[in-house]
């Protein structure tokens, strides 16, 4: 479990520190609602990544058909949470719901990243 929380510390902090930086980037250019809309959907991409390692242990040591359930609930639960920026996102237009749909999306991109730099570096 440690090794978990160590990983969406990693991944969570980078993709909170890039989506500032970026949003920060897009604010100074004029695009604020580009910058809100980045930080909005990270926050909530972080969030969700840290849910679904708070689910792993509950999946365990349960009978197949409640491990079903908690598994259906928790999906649920985090499709809603990340539904949230995106309705935030249309009824206002202080925040660009493209950038928070890139948000969300914002901690794959991290690991995606991680993984490519870490592949590039492994090779020369």
């Amino acid at each position: 479990m440690e090794s978990v929380k160590q990983t969406q510390k990693k991944y969570g902090s980078r993709a909170i520190w890039f989506a500032i930086a970026v949003g920060f980037v897009f604010f100074l250019a004029g695009y604020k609602p580009i910058g809100k809309g980045l930080v909005l959907g990270t926050i909530f991409s972080v969030i969700n990544f840290v849910l679904i390692g708070q689910a792993l242990p509950l999946r365990i040591g349960h009978t197949k058909g409640k491990t079903f359930f908690v598994s259906l609930g928790s999906i649920f639960c985090r499709y809603v949470l990340m539904a949230i920026p995106l309705v935030v996102a249309v009824k206002f237009e202080q925040i660009d719901l493209v950038g928070a749909v890139v948000g969300l999306f914002m901690i794959q991109f991290v690991i995606l990243a991680d993984h490519v730099f870490k592949l590039v570096s492994s090779k020369r």
